[in-house]
């Protein structure tokens, strides 16, 4: 097939390398790509939320398939676009992204759909947004309505934290038209995790579980990043409990959304949260009474989650989202490997703040581990220079846990830069389970 990969990110790259995997030898091409798809595929230059430039090099090009990796162009409407000129593509059409694009369009179809998930009320209101907050308790969430680069979620502690948040997203405008809106929001508590399915408007497939480390310090401690490594089984998401998962969750909201007009294809992430007798942190069951609870929902594959389940994922890969894309998608579409992997993110000194770019980057040549790049450019004499905050994805495999965590670490050991950390904890969660 002649596939087009939209993104330029570590999720991009390991989606790039995943279909390089199969046994079909694939013509494949990235929009913009980076470093690492360069090594696979053809990199074109064309930004990721450039739904015109996109759409036009699809219909010259004519490719079978275009994969759209980040939520922005999903959001923007670029499969909408390349429906129109009959390209088929991954993903959901705008209407559908706003499963991630709004976060009060995603409850109000939780709601209608009996899907279990913290309480929350919408405001514009900075005022009645304060005056809610007693019905809450603490902690309490404060979230921007709209997409916000993954900054517009604060946990609050107490009262002023809850109050500051609200004054900064509504009063300030802080996130600009994606704070617009703002939801308080029941703070629920358990062991996160991720779950993405793979869906084709009626039908899913759950992918392997998994659950990130969105902290940036060890001990999860520092502020919020977009993720500092990921794992995938995530040992919380015990076998039980996938069919409710899928029956309870995923499925209803498939057809929520149809019963709105919607036909959703692409990728559903179901951030989840879960409460059980060994869950850590653990504490009162959220207001709807179960024990597995969506905290959010996101329209594409997760970064640096991606980069953990993919390698994980046996079968003809390009073939499973074709089928995703066209509505006809199997069960026999996705086989999992046994065996596990653990993904650590090498970023730039100041990340999630300020950071340098343009420092060159050793010990990618002859890793033992699987290196996805995340934030690299590469220069007309070869070398290649970190061009963001997370810069790479290096993820390890191995027939157990402590195998895979190693085989990454061991891979991250090669590699250096000026200036570069990583958390040394990744699956810290996993192995205080026992």
């Amino acid at each position: 097939m002649k596939i087009l990969v939209v993104g330029s990110g570590g999720r991009e790259h390991a989606i790039t390398w995943r279909l390089a995997q199969d046994k079909a030898r694939h013509e494949l091409f990235c929009a913009p790509g980076n470093a690492g798809t360069a090594a696979l595929a053809t990199n074109v230059a064309i930004g990721a939320e450039d739904v015109e430039g996109v759409t036009a090099w699809a219909a010259a090009n004519r490719p079978d398939l275009v994969v759209v990796g980040p939520e922005a162009p999903l959001v923007k409407g670029l499969v909408d676009a390349l429906d129109k000129i009959g390209v088929a593509a991954f993903g959901p059409v705008a209407a559908g992204a706003r499963m991630e694009g709004s976060k009060r369009f995603a409850k109000e179809v939780m709601k209608a759909a009996g899907v279990p998930t913290g309480m929350a009320e919408t405001f514009t209101d900075a005022a009645a947004a304060k005056a809610a907050l007693p019905a809450f308790g603490l902690p309490v969430v404060i979230k921007a309505d709209g997409l916000a680069a993954g900054k517009g979620v604060v946990v609050a502690e107490t009262a002023a934290q809850a109050e500051a948040a609200i004054d900064d997203m509504l009063v300030a405008n802080k996130f600009g038209a994606a704070g617009a809106e703002v939801l308080v929001e029941e703070f629920l508590h358990g062991e996160e995790c991720s779950i993405l399915a793979l869906v084709d408007g009626e039908r899913a497939v759950l992918l392997p579980s998994s659950q990130d480390h969105k902290r940036v310090f060890d001990g999860d401690k520092g502020p919020n990043t977009g993720g500092m490594g990921a794992y995938s089984p995530a040992p919380v998401v015990t076998a039980d409990k996938l069919p409710a998962i899928k029956e309870k969750i995923i499925l209803p909201v498939l057809r929520e959304l149809k019963k709105r007009g919607i036909t959703y294809r692409g990728i559903l992430y179901a951030g989840l949260m879960v409460n059980d007798e060994n869950s850590n942190p653990h504490g009162p069951l959220a207001k709807s009474g179960s024990s597995v609870n969506v905290v959010e929902f996101n329209a594409r594959f997760g970064d640096p989650e991606t980069e953990a389940v993919l390698p994980r994922i046996g079968g003809d890969f390009a073939t499973a989202l074709l089928h995703a894309a066209t509505g006809c998608l199997r069960d026999e579409d996705v086989t999992v490997k046994d065996e596990c992997a653990a993904t650590v993110i090498v970023a730039s000194g100041g990340y999630p703040g300020s950071y340098e770019k343009g420092k060159e980057i050793a010990g990618l040549e002859g890793n033992p581990a699987l290196v996805f790049h995340c934030g690299t450019k590469r220069t007309d004499d070869g070398k290649v220079l970190t061009s963001g905050g997370r810069v790479l994805s290096v993820t390890g495999l191995g027939p157990d846990l402590r195998s895979a965590v190693d085989a990454a670490y061991a891979g991250v050991e090669r590699i250096s830069f000026e200036n570069s950390f990583h958390r040394s904890d990744i699956a810290h969660r996993a192995f205080e389970r026992g």
